[in-house]
Order: structure tokens, then sequence, then C-alpha cells
């Protein structure tokens, strides 16, 4: 990307009506855009976060033998009518829409109804399960007040992970399973340091689910940490009965405050036994099928990201999920000619600020986006026949010979 052929512009202030420092910094460094309260536009350089995000979950996932499909946003009422789940007095974030032939239609908040009501038509054996499958897809939630920039929006990113099977035990496996991968995931995503696994109510179906909470200081969620961070409680359960449940009961607990980025919860019969979803089993008899469901808010996850690593000059994305791994600053004449070359074969790692700005200027956008390597080849470098390199995280900067800038980097 040359910075000169993109329509993006970094902006010195914050939209007044943007007070989330996720909100604010990336708004400002062109990565996205407002539409209204909660709706917000991925521009280039934040879709790159987000499919760079998405190819991590992706690689775990598929590790696993999960396969990936991609439903529709549009819901049928009657599946949902069947788990009582299309009530607005018992789902209250609904959206819907009315068909002009009549009738009604809700935007998907997820989609358990749906996808159990899709197996029906591939499930009828034992020799058919288990079955994992997921996607990434826009989930609406009207909720009441969006805030917190894409912490929490009414239209956001998710994937979600769902899980079929012929046996609590087999449920239970898995379940394991993905816990492992969301920890490679959090690990990738340089945030494993900070996001605990944390006990929520499971409701009716069972004891305890589990939430994935980055410990930060917008977070909308309250939680409570014993002193190793080994068990980590969410508001709603944290009580005596469940400490002692836990075996912890003598610990101290502390309170902070967190973000959400996933969930697991072992769902069993919930939707598939309302939904009529039922295998034959090697006996001849009609079972129900055993599901799971797991998800991550991918928006979010960028909005943590960028929160959790944000300084007071910008954003600081870790390597991993950066939009580009160099940003590219050519000073002088010599200095552009050469910077020109090193861009050249390399478009898919480097931002180029080829734009007829003051260096200070470019400084300050590279600190802004975040990129994670900032390299300057100036008239100046160039008699000494090398390139200044400035590491974005540790702000420490260097020198390398021209040569070995083309030929490692």
């Amino acid at each position: 990307m040359r910075l000169s052929k993109t329509f993006i512009k970094t902006l010195r202030e914050a939209p007044k009506d943007e007070t989330a420092k996720n909100g604010e910094l990336l708004t400002r460094a062109g990565y996205i855009h407002k539409e209204m309260a909660g709706v917000y536009d991925y521009l280039p350089l934040g879709l790159r976060v987000i499919e760079n995000i998405k190819t991590i979950i992706r690689d775990e996932l598929n590790k696993l033998g999960c396969e990936e499909i991609s439903m529709t946003t549009l819901q049928n009422p009657e599946p949902w009518e069947k788990t009582g789940r299309f009530s607005d007095q018992e789902v209250d974030i609904w959206f819907k829409t009315e068909l002009a032939s009549g009738g009604e239609l809700g935007l998907a908040p997820t989609h358990e109804e749906p996808i159990v009501e899709m197996m029906k038509s591939y499930v009828s054996s034992y020799k058919d399960l288990p079955i994992y499958i997921y996607q990434f897809q826009t989930k609406f939630r009207n909720e009441l007040r969006a805030k917190s920039g894409i912490l929490r929006g009414r239209e956001f990113l998710m994937k979600d992970l769902y899980s079929f099977h012929t046996s609590e035990e087999d449920l239970d496996d898995f379940y394991q399973k993905v816990e492992e991968a969301y920890r490679r995931i959090f690990e990738r995503l340089n945030i494993a340091d900070c996001t605990y696994e944390t006990f929520a109510s499971g409701g009716i179906f069972s004891k305890y689910s589990h939430e994935f909470q980055t410990f930060l200081p917008v977070g909308e969620d309250t939680v409570y940490y014993n002193n190793d961070k080994s068990v980590v409680l969410n508001k709603e359960v944290y009580n005596e009965e469940v400490l002692r449940d836990l075996n912890v009961t003598d610990e101290k607990f502390e309170e902070t405050t967190a973000a959400e980025i996933g969930n697991i919860f072992k769902l069993k019969f919930k939707y598939t036994e309302p939904l009529g979803l039922k295998y034959v089993d090697e006996d001849n008899s009609q079972k129900t099928v055993y599901m799971g469901c797991y998800g991550i808010g991918v928006s979010r996850l960028m909005g943590v990201i960028a929160e959790k690593f944000a300084d007071e000059k910008g954003l600081n994305w870790p390597e991993t999920i950066a939009p580009f791994r160099y940003y590219l600053i050519g000073i002088g004449e010599n200095g552009e000619k050469e910077a020109e070359k090193f861009y050249n074969g390399r478009e898919e790692l480097t931002l180029f600020d080829d734009r007829d700005k003051r260096p200070g200027e470019k400084f300050q956008d590279s600190e802004l986006m975040g990129i994670p390597l900032r390299i300057v080849i100036s008239d100046k470098t160039l008699a000494e026949n090398s390139a200044e390199i400035t590491d974005r995280k540790t702000g420490e900067s260097w020198k390398v010979s021209l040569e070995k800038l083309f030929d490692s980097f």
C-alpha cells in the first residue's frame, strides 16, 4: 500500500462523539469509520487486521477438524419460536424486519437455532457424528447502549463454532480441545498473559460455562481472581457456595474489570431437543444429539488489542496481526529512490509513506498507526550505506546496512 494512493487520512484530533480509546485511535489512524453508535466500517488497514485475526483462529480450528461455512443473516422465525427465543420478551436484542409480501424476519444475533435446523438434513445416524462447524459472520444485537468503541456494537463480527456429538463424553473431550485451541489463539495474539479462563454461569444446562476474559480497565465485566490467577470468576457466580465448590475457600480474591473476548458452552440438549435433532444409534434406537457452542468476538478482539497495547503516541500492534510489518519512509531524493527499490517486491509487507509530507508528520503517523517496524532511508543514512530501523514497541532504533536490509527484511 502506498499512502499517496489511498483515500485513508489520519486525524490529529479524535471525533467528539468517540470516547473509548480504541474507537478514538482506530478512527484517527484510519482503521475504522463510524457510521452511527455501535456501527463501524472497516477500512483497508482495519480489514487487514481483522483478516489476520481470522487467519489465526481459522488455523487453530482447522487443526481440530472443524469445517468452515457461511450462514445467512436473515432468520426464519420458525426454529426460534420452537425454542422460545424469537419473542422480544425472552430475547430483547432482536433487530426484526418485515417482508414486502407480509411476515417477519430477524437479523441473526447468534446461530444456534438455524445450525441445528440445518443439521437435520445431514444427521440421521451415529455414523454422521461428530460434526464441528464454524463461521465468521456479522451479528446484529439491538443493544440499549452501544458504547466502548468496537468493544460493544450493534453490528459486529463473530466466530461461532458448533459441535454435535453422540455422547456427553465426546462433547467433554471436544470441549477440552477447544479450550486448548483458544489458549493457543490468545498466545498467538500476544494477550495470553492477560487473558484468563473464567467461571461463569452455566444456566440450567450445566453448572458452569467458561468465558475468556482479558483484564482491561475499560472492560464491562467485573471478575474476581485469586493470588496466582489460577481461579477467576465472573461476578455473577462469585459467592461462598461456588468458592467451596471449587475448593478455594481459604484464598483471598481481588476484583478487577475485564472484557469478554470468547466463551465456550456445553449446550447438551438445549436446542437439539426442541428442534428434534436426533440420530439412530448402533442399537437402532433414536437418540438426541449433544451440542456445544464456542464463540470469539473477532472485532471485539481487535478493539481489546488496540486498547491493551496503545500508548500516548498511538496504536501498537503485535506483529502477528499488524496490517503491515514495515512502515517505510524515504527522505531526500536518493533516499526516496532507495525506498522505492525496497518497496518493489515487498508490497504485502510494507506500508510505504510516499506522500509529499514533512518527515516529522510521517514519523507521527507511523507511531499512530502502530506498524511494528519503521524503516527510514535518507540521504543521511545512505552516506553510511545504511537504513534506520525503529521498533514501535520498544522505541529502540538501530542502523542496518543496505545489503542486510535488502537481504533480511
